[in-house]
């Protein structure tokens, strides 16, 4: 009787596209081009630290939301998120950059580790794999990362706090840039023993 019950359903929970935590993902990638307005040309620091700090917030809610309730979990959303993720790595210290508050030496780590991996794709897809899952030490980095842009760019004000706020967010700039350099070594350890423990997919299977 449960059985039919589930295939009577209208479809699998994780084909659902109306969840909490996908409508938290596409939000903060609608404050992306607000973020870029707020800092590039509006030069109002202050509320595109706020977008950031929303930003990470609903970050952490969304996965929060996804791995307390299994109808809020969606193939989609292990899409989104990370993709989000993604966009924001790379949006936020280039726009940072173009305004003078972090060294463009930052940006070229950052991007170049990613480049790096994306590179790798090719060769995990030719061994039927779309990608390598994510492990806590990128997450910890990420989240380092996160939370020291947001702070360096809230030190930019003239006053004592925000001298101090500058200190603890390159505090936790480049001890999250160690972090993801360190996981994108250990990414492509990881590659290198699939590469020699599977074989290539052939063609057309």
């Amino acid at each position: 009787m449960a059985r039919g019950l589930k295939q009577g359903q209208a479809g699998p929970p994780r084909d659902r596209v109306l969840t909490v935590p996908n409508a938290l993902s596409v939000i903060r990638l609608v404050l992306v081009p607000v973020f870029l307005y707020l800092l590039l040309v509006a030069d109002r620091n202050g509320w595109a630290v706020g977008v950031l700090m929303f930003s990470g917030a609903s970050d952490w809610a969304d996965g929060k939301i996804a791995r307390l309730f299994d109808n809020q979990s969606s193939r989609l959303g292990e899409l989104l998120d990370p993709l989000v993720d993604r966009i924001y790595m790379v949006v936020v210290p280039v726009a940072m950059a173009v305004a003078g508050v972090i060294p463009w030496w930052l940006v070229v780590v950052l991007l170049g580790r990613d480049a790096t991996l994306a590179a790798t794709l090719p060769l995990l897809r030719s061994r039927g794999l779309a990608a390598l899952p994510v492990t806590y030490l990128g997450k910890a980095a990420t989240f380092a990362l996160m939370s020291g842009l947001p702070l360096v760019l809230l030190g930019q004000y003239d006053a004592l706090w925000s001298r101090v706020v500058l200190a603890c967010g390159w505090g936790f700039l480049l001890w999250g840039l160690a972090m993801y350099l360190w996981s994108g070594v250990l990414y492509l350890v990881q590659v290198v023993m699939v590469m020699r423990a599977m074989p290539r997919k052939a063609i057309g299977t």
